[in-house]
């Protein structure tokens, strides 16, 4: 069966593919090979400088040269290293030979040949091409969608800062609040875990077969490789990588800063899963509607029926998202001795991992923009909780030192349906300052929402 988007294992690479088209090209296997030609490249180049009799500094027709196989890389590309794999069965082999294969037509290329891959283990190659991928991911997508949602998040919070909502705790009814705070609250701890995500440092390690510069040092004894590697992993790219230096390393990186960056990711995914689930249940409650859109079916039986269904879509993608993250972070720090590849096969799953973040937002950012708010519902449900005014009510007799404040309230509201005028007669009744008395009987569930309004447009 050839491989299509109605045939794709993955529904990433199928139903959804069309909305992954930004992460495709920097964590597909096409993505990781351009990573590899880049450093293989940048090392390449490096080495040309280093100030060694046997390599002495490229021409700029060269550099120019090897600049084009990174910029031009794409998929055809990909394919003749696979190709080479095929007799390797070694994927970082392959782009070496594929390199040197495209030196054929430059002599001075050619007289360095085997200057490519010099003193590297091939993790010095791939865990350099994986941190590249999570840079330019987290750059070019992760970070741009999440801001987009806090910024989609931050006009609601300060569009409806004064517009009072029924708190519901324990799923009852509780003291009033408004859209905008509840939305507030979101923004707040979402901008925070997406300020994490961005400050995670990105780390690269070329340091040989354990970690020690041995074959470095073997061929040039005198010469100061680890200060040569960081400057290769902490120069900017394209002429270095860009990157943050790790100095202590087995043969792989520890992976210690890609936990640090998953879990940040997975964390963030859990504020959305909350604040989907909370939505959902609004839309349930009427407190916002959908907006229709022409030839959409809800129901295959019921016409009637606008589902929640953008909400519904984030909160089973960052699920499948967390979970995938999650061994990530549990997995990738654990390596037997100085190496096993158990951590290889895993690797190459961290677009999956990323395709179901990136796949929920986008729902998320779909569904934020169908809702309108129906503030009429919210007045209602309002008007019909008359209960929650006990709180204010038994506050200010404990201000003036009425005995029994609580227990008196609670005989009158628990459990009941609490009309105004149950409560205006008990305020009436009560020995406080005339002014406190005026003010609580000019209090509605509408009007009891503290500094709500306040909190919401400062967020």
């Amino acid at each position: 069966m050839p491989l299509s988007p109605l045939t794709a294992l993955s529904p990433l690479d199928g139903r959804y593919a069309a909305k992954l088209a930004a992460l495709r090209p920097l964590m597909s296997e096409t993505g990781y090979m351009h990573r590899r030609v880049q450093v293989e490249v940048a090392w390449f180049v490096a080495l040309s400088d280093a100030g060694f009799a046997e390599f002495a500094p490229l021409s700029g027709a060269a550099r120019a040269y090897l600049a084009s196989l990174v910029a031009d890389f794409d998929e055809e590309d990909c394919a003749a290293i696979k190709a080479i794999e095929k007799t390797t069965n070694h994927d970082v082999k392959a782009v070496e030979y594929w390199i040197k294969a495209r030196f054929d037509g430059h002599p001075e290329l050619l007289a360095a040949a085997e200057f490519v891959h010099f003193a590297c283990t091939s993790e010095d190659i791939n865990n350099t091409s994986h941190a590249l991928q999570l840079k330019a991911a987290r750059e070019a997508v992760l970070l741009p969608q999440l801001t987009a949602i806090t910024d989609t998040l931050r006009a609601m919070a300060h569009r409806y800062a004064a517009v009072p909502m029924l708190s519901r705790t324990h799923g009852q009814t509780a003291s009033p609040t408004t859209v905008g705070k509840e939305i507030a609250n979101v923004l707040v701890r979402l901008s925070a875990a997406t300020g994490s995500i961005a400050a995670v440092q990105i780390l690269g390690k070329m340091n040989g077969a354990v970690g020690n510069y041995n074959a470095h040092l073997a061929a040039w004894p005198d010469f100061d490789w680890e200060a040569f590697a960081r400057r290769v992993v902490e120069t900017p790219e394209p002429q270095g990588l860009g990157l943050a230096f790790q100095p202590y390393s087995i043969q792989i990186e520890p992976h210690d800063y890609m936990a640090e960056l998953f879990d940040a990711v997975a964390r963030a995914n859990t504020i959305l899963i909350d604040f989907a689930r909370d939505v959902w249940g609004y839309v349930s409650l009427g407190y916002f509607r959908q907006k229709l859109k022409d030839g959409e079916i809800g129901s295959s039986t019921m016409p009637h029926k606008v589902n929640p269904i953008d909400f519904e879509n984030a909160e089973g993608n960052l699920g499948l998202a967390n979970a995938l993250l999650r061994h990530l972070a549990e997995k990738l720090p654990i390596s037997r001795w100085q190496r096993d590849l158990t951590d290889s096969t895993v690797l190459r799953n961290i677009g999956v991992a990323l395709g179901y973040a990136v796949l929920a937002y986008g729902s998320l950012m779909t569904g934020l923009a169908k809702l309108e708010l129906n503030e009429e519902r919210l007045a209602e449900d309002l008007d019909h909780a008359w209960e929650v005014l006990a709180e204010p009510i038994q506050t200010v007799m404990r201000r003036h030192g009425v005995a029994g404040a609580y227990e008196k309230l609670k005989a009158v509201t628990r459990g009941k349906s609490v009309l105004a005028a149950d409560l205006h007669g008990l305020i009436e009744s009560l020995a406080i300052p005339e002014t406190d008395r005026q003010r609580l009987l000019a209090l509605t569930p509408a009007s009891y929402i503290g500094k709500a309004a306040e909190l919401a447009r400062r967020a």
